[in-house]
Order: C-alpha cells, then structure tokens, then sequence
C-alpha cells in the first residue's frame, strides 16, 4: 500500500494551487496527486478553443512531467478514487488500489448535469467537461449538419457558437426566460441572444425538451410545447453537480457540495475540499455556497494547501466573488459579484445599442458589490479587486459613475500601497 503525507485528488487549478501551497512551505514531506483524468493537469477553461481548433490539446497542460518530478510529486492519471476512508486514513482507488494518507484534499471538481428528459440515457449524446469530451465533440463536426445544444449557459453557448462556425445549423434549448440567467441582467442576455440570432443560431426560450429518441445522427426531439426538432447531434450543456460521490458512507459532511469552514477543512478531521466540489461561506451571503469559478478554485486551493502545512501567514477564507468572463462572437463580456440590484441596492448603467455596448455598476450604500458589460473598457479585475476588498467609495462616488476606468484604477493604486 503506498503511503503519502499529503494526497490530493484532482488535478485542475484548485488541486495544483494547493500544491503549490504545500510545496513552499514543505518541500520533503511525500505528495500524490491523483487524477481520474488520463492526461497532464489543464485548464477545463481551455475546452472551447479546444473545441474551435484555435488550441492543439498538445498544448494546454499546465504543468509537465518534468514539473512536476521537480516538485517530488507522485503523480497517478487515470486513478478514480471510488471510497474515501476518514477513520483508517485510506483512499480506495477505482483500479483497487488503496492509498494511506496523513491530509487528504478532495478536489474533485464538477460533473455534467443531465436533465430528466425521457430517452436521454438511452440516446448517444455529448457533454463538454473534459478534454476528451471537447476533442470527441470537434471530430462530430460537420458542415452543413444539424445539431441540438440543450442548455444556454456558459458551455452551452460555447458549444453552440464552435458547431455553428464549423458550418452545422444550431438551435440551442433553454428552459428559463434569458440565455446565462446566472451571469448576466435580462437586458444584457438579451443582447448575446441578439448576436447569437444574427450570427443563424436559434435559441428558443422558456422551452423544455419532455422525450429524446433516435440514434447518433438521426435524434428526434419532443419539445414540452408540442413542436419537434431534429439533430445529427446532440449536445447536453444543463448544468453541473459537485463530484462527491467517492464520500458515500465516509462521514464526510456533505449539503450540494462539500461543506467546508474558513480553512477549508471539512467535518473530519486530516480531510480538505477546495474548488467546484466544495460548498463554503458566501461573500453576499451568511449561508454556504458553490462557486465553480477558475479565481475561486485558485483561492480556496491556496488555502486547503496553506492550512495542510500549518502555514502561518494563512488568513482565512472571505467567501465566493463570482468572476465571469466570456467572449462571443468578436465580443467580450464579464459579470463580477451582485448581477441584479435588490433592496438597498442602486445602479448605474449606460448602454450604447449602434455600438453593442453595455455597462452596469450595482451599489450598495458606499460600496460596490457588482459590475457587468459587454464591449466594456471596465476592467473585471480592478472591479474584482474594489469589491472583494470592501472599497469605501463615500465622496468618489459621482465621480466613479462618471468615469469608472479611470477612478477605478486610481483607488486600486491606492489600495495596492
């Protein structure tokens, strides 16, 4: 049976920020990363160039072999871990294999969310959460074909902006009013709904698919409004869950995702959880809750990893800010923390249509607690930063309304110092 000091398992950004974390502070101690993955650690926000042909998947690992035998990491790809044992300290790899570890960090990520639709099980389809998944999907590509996108969230449209520019005739399905409901203000999706509209894809909204049936290349589709639609592909982009499966029977706490503290520990003791699978304290809000964003996944990693070797310049987690960016089409859109105004709260917000430009600024008292645009100059780190540091705007405020990149980098100079 292999022993480690520290075993992480899940090798994406929280998993290697932890890492890294750990090796700072203890460069000896024994460390496995683990990975049901069958490749080098990467980016999964790399899937769409993946997907576009603009990135080789040569080319998208974040770390080498060489890095990582520098770092004295024993690394183990294609290891799914299927039981976690908090009492005897032990790991049950998929293969059989155990592993015994003194700290263990689960960063397990997100798995694709299928919805209840009858027949899907039964119907070849494909998701976009590995690279696997995103080279599958470009080899389905075919020019002049048809394809289904059920879904009109961020991956959802990403899929559906690849086939159309690889030539397939694109209608994506979407169960709410407004395409990226969690990212953006209606005003604001309805003009990505506009751009996809223009650019031959059509999004049906506040429309649900009720039964699938078919074979790869010929799916039929029951919509709940009574119309059919047919696909030469399918493609299911509903969402993701935490992967926390592999915690059955463990007595680790689990809520949506894996409950964690300010330090990322969970309810057993020598067991961390960081990234898309763990559920911690809110910024906005008093309750836990998931973040599945690529800055969060880093934060809480760094973290997990810091309280693993007892660093003492540790400081404790402040809670989630979501940071979204996204690009379409020639544009480039963003949302970072509160993207609708609730009581208490006052907006700012200036919209050019000739130039398909958007911009809002959401407050609350004196500070700022949100930012979205869509061809914007606004920088979505400075606002990230402004916000996730509380920054008192009392008299600047008219004047950062007025002119929100040049004051907005004058107080994070400030701030800096």
């Amino acid at each position: 049976m292999l022993h480690t000091k520290y075993l992480i398992i899940g090798s994406s950004h929280a998993g290697l920020s932890a890492l890294d974390a750990i090796r700072l502070q203890d460069k000896e101690g024994s460390l496995t990363l683990v990975t049901q993955e069958s490749c080098l650690p990467y980016s999964p926000t790399i899937l769409p160039y993946v997907l576009s042909g603009q990135a080789q998947p040569e080319k998208v690992f974040l770390r080498d072999q060489q890095s990582l035998d520098s770092l004295s990491v024993v690394f183990k790809p294609g290891a799914k871990g299927v039981a976690v044992d908090g009492r005897s300290r032990q790991v049950t790899l998929q293969s059989g294999e155990k592993i015994e570890y003194e700290k263990l960090l689960l960063a397990t990520g997100a798995a694709p969310k299928r919805p209840p639709v009858q027949g899907l099980e039964a119907v070849p389809h494909h998701v976009l959460r590995t690279l696997e998944d995103a080279l599958t999907l470009r080899s389905k590509i075919r020019k002049e074909g048809t394809a289904v996108v059920l879904g009109a969230g961020l991956i959802g449209l990403h899929a559906a902006e690849n086939l159309a520019k690889g030539g397939m005739k694109v209608v994506v399905v979407e169960a709410l009013s407004q395409v990226l409901p969690g990212y953006f203000d209606a005003e604001a999706s309805q003009m990505i709904y506009r751009a996809f509209s223009d650019n031959g894809i059509k999004i049906l909204l506040n429309e649900k698919v009720s039964r699938v049936k078919g074979a790869e290349g010929e799916t039929t589709l029951t919509l709940a409004s009574g119309g059919t639609l047919s696909a030469g592909l399918l493609v299911v982009a509903t969402g993701v869950q935490p992967r926390v499966e592999v915690l059955q029977g463990s007595g680790v706490e689990v809520d949506q995702g894996i409950l964690v503290d300010e330090r990322m520990r969970t309810n057993v003791s020598g067991i961390w959880a960081a990234g898309d699978v763990a559920q911690a304290r809110g910024f906005f809000e008093s309750s836990e809750i998931l973040n599945a964003t690529l800055p969060n996944a880093v934060e809480q990693g760094r973290i997990a990893g810091m309280d693993m070797v007892e660093d003492p310049a540790l400081k404790d987690y402040q809670g989630a800010v979501a940071l979204n960016t996204y690009k379409f089409f020639g544009h480039r859109a963003f949302s970072v923390g509160t993207i609708r105004a609730e009581a208490g709260c006052e907006v700012e917000k200036v919209v050019v249509a000739e130039s398909f430009k958007y911009q809002k600024l959401v407050f609350k008292e004196d500070q700022l607690v949100g930012a979205s645009g869509i061809n914007s100059d606004l920088d979505p780190g400075i606002m990230y930063q402004l916000i996730r540091r509380k920054a008192y705007l009392g008299d600047v405020k008219a004047r950062f309304c007025a002119s929100p990149v040049e004051i907005s980098r004058v107080m994070m100079t400030s701030i800096w110092r």
